[in-house]
């Protein structure tokens, strides 16, 4: 093994550049998947039926994938990156190409979630590279070019759902991955080659399960309850409770587990704590916007697919931009700093949206995203790189795949939340997804649910230690070991 390079040659002008290009074409599948999906649901629903069960399509997806990103993060610091995100491709290949020939709406769930399993290992696995190859000081351009695949799938995304959802079929958002994959693996395979000293290891299944099992009944009885059944029934009840013990027994398996797959250290450090809570609000956050802000202004204002996704965009172009500017403030102020900044702009972005829900306008929820844009890129990026630059490479894809978990639970669970409330909102006022004053009425509730997250996790941000920079790029330093 070899340490990585320690100029400031950053981008694609070093031997490293053909390896963040592979990396961004990487990311660039589970990138464009979640944002031409969000346009394409009403026309799914269209098509296949089943509007009350749309939100599974985002919480299977989610939940597979966050279930999976510890077991791959254990996996790839003792067997490497590589075999991990190769696999995580070949699982979303199979998976885009089930769910482009999905019959009904629970055959298409369940395609999802193998698009999530593949899913579980692509994200994190290429920002767990980037980690290896590029020091703290680099990380904030780096990350910015990896987010900047967000920015530009922001705005392909939602053109080609639009396209297909207007002009051919909803059945090629999911086709389209196909050569992307191929590409992907073609890329990795030629240009990326990594040296690990491979060991028997004892894979965690106790502990796999008894996270996937705990985790999808605290999710089901999250988005079924109130609909499915009441709050208050045997089986909400029953779920809840089940997760509970499941989860009670989760942690007790790794704590006495010889690999465990979410090692329990990893909660016992301040900045690790308190990162993964960050990435949990910004989770949740995003994916309130995501998932209904195009259907907001599909159903309030007649906007066609492809202008509320164009809308959506700007969230995903807000990012990028303040992702590689981030690096500048996080080595003057300190990373906890940067992240409340960050915080202190999002959390504004959310409640101008929350507040103007009741009067819909394009231009308004486009320039609320941005401003989340803005806010989450100088928060989701310095609180990875925090985390990451705490560790040595042997520790790096365990923490940057709790990170990640984190961030898909806050998902998983947000979108099952949001789907409860607009679905609550819904039944309460005897409305329909096509009478634009229900709409307004349950994406109004969602909006403020969303601004919610957004000041909740400014809790965390302030709970957030203020390590210097300095610090934590020398304690990553002293014992670094990456993929020669």
């Amino acid at each position: 093994m070899t340490s990585p390079p320690q100029t400031l040659d950053v981008g694609f002008r070093s031997e490293r550049g053909p390896i963040l290009i592979a990396l961004m074409v990487t990311t660039g599948l589970v990138a464009i998947d979640s944002t031409i999906l969000a346009t394409a649901v009403p026309s799914i629903v269209g098509d296949i039926g089943g509007f009350s069960a749309f939100p599974w399509l985002f919480s299977i997806y989610l939940l597979a994938q966050a279930v999976s990103v510890p077991v791959y993060a254990k996996l790839s610091d003792t067997l490497g990156r590589k075999p991990i995100i190769l696999i995580g491709i070949a699982l979303f290949l199979v998976g885009s190409i089930l769910c482009g020939f999905a019959w009904s709406m629970p055959a298409l769930i369940a395609f999802r979630a193998i698009q999530g399993l593949g899913a579980g290992a692509v994200q994190p696995m290429a920002i767990t590279i980037a980690g290896d190859i590029y020091t703290v000081a680099e990380r904030a351009k780096t990350q910015g070019y990896l987010a900047s695949v967000w920015a530009v799938s922001s705005v392909v995304g939602p053109t080609l759902g639009g396209v297909f959802s207007q002009f051919l079929s909803w059945r090629w958002i999911f086709f389209v991955n196909v050569p992307l994959c191929i590409l992907a693996m073609v890329l990795l395979v030629r240009v990326f080659h990594e040296k690990i000293e491979r060991t028997r290891h004892r894979v965690d299944y106790l502990g796999a399960i008894l996270l996937t099992a705990s985790l999808s009944l605290i999710i089901l009885a999250v988005l079924e309850g109130g609909q499915a059944w009441a709050w208050n029934a045997p089986q909400s009840i029953g779920a809840f409770a089940l997760g509970a013990v499941l989860l009670a027994g989760f942690v007790i398996a790794e704590k006495y587990a010889a690999e465990p797959v979410l090692p329990l250290w990893v909660f016992s450090r301040r900045l690790l704590l308190t990162t993964a809570f960050i990435s949990l609000g910004v989770g949740a956050v995003l994916i309130g916007l995501t998932s209904y802000v195009p259907t907001y202004l599909e159903r309030s204002v007649g906007a066609p697919p492809l202008v509320a996704g164009l809308a959506l965009a700007a969230l995903t172009i807000g990012w990028p931009i303040a992702a590689s500017q981030s690096g500048k403030l996080y080595l003057r102020i300190g990373f906890r700093n940067t992240v409340l900044i960050g915080m202190a702009v999002a959390v504004t972005g959310t409640l101008i949206l929350a507040l103007t829900s009741q009067t819909p306008s394009i231009a308004v929820v486009a320039s609320s995203c941005f401003v989340v844009g803005l806010g989450m890129g100088l928060v989701a990026t310095p609180s990875l790189i925090a985390a990451q630059a705490s560790v040595q490479w042997n520790e790096r894809g365990v923490v940057t795949g709790t990170n990640l978990f984190s961030r898909s639970i806050g998902s998983a669970l947000g979108v099952a939340i949001f789907g409860a409330i607009a679905n609550g909102i819904f039944q309460s006022i005897g409305g329909s997804e096509k009478i634009p004053s229900s709409v307004e009425a349950a994406s109004g509730a969602v909006f403020i649910a969303v601004a919610i997250a957004a000041v909740a996790t400014v809790a965390a941000a302030v709970a957030m230690p203020r390590t210097p920079v300095a610090q934590e790029e020398s304690r990553a330093g002293d014992a670094e070991q990456t993929p020669g």
